[in-house]
């Protein structure tokens, strides 16, 4: 399901394979035999992410109600910037962490943990009104399910 999500797309570079920024902790058994991984830590500069062709990671919780992953940077899931700067990001959630709604999803978390909260690829409108997505996040978003 992971290299469905990665299919078709092409390399920054424009030849090669995909590199994809792969957090410590991610199941390395998810990571496609086809990509160059790129392994994210705190010595990754911003600019290397931007690099990236992607980023995958896991996720602390989903919403079903309103299609939000929460993540809480823990293990698979990198740091904010790793999720952030990457134009595609993967994000990988058990089946078990989706709960109904919003309510379910705050009292799952961790409150002294940080969390970052996805709805989608962001989207703002220039000064022309031209729409523009990825503004502040990924302009891709897929969100992969597994049992």
């Amino acid at each position: 399901r992971v290299a469905g999500a990665l299919a078709g797309r092409s390399p920054l570079a424009g030849s090669g394979p995909l590199r994809i920024l792969v957090p410590p902790g991610f199941p390395a058994g998810l990571v496609p035999d086809d990509v160059e991984v790129v392994p994210d830590g705190p010595d990754v500069a911003v600019s290397e992410l931007d690099r990236c062709d992607g980023v995958l990671s896991t996720a602390a919780v989903g919403i079903a109600e309103t299609g939000t992953i929460i993540l809480d940077h823990g293990p698979g899931q990198g740091r904010r910037a790793a999720t952030l700067v990457p134009d595609l990001h993967v994000c990988v959630i058990r089946a078990d962490q989706v709960v109904a709604g919003v309510p379910e999803a705050v009292a799952a978390l961790d409150p002294a943990r940080p969390h970052t909260w996805i709805s989608g690829p962001s989207a703002t409108s220039d000064i022309e009104l031209d729409r523009v997505e990825g503004v502040h996040g990924p302009r891709t978003l897929h969100v992969v399910i597994v049992s």
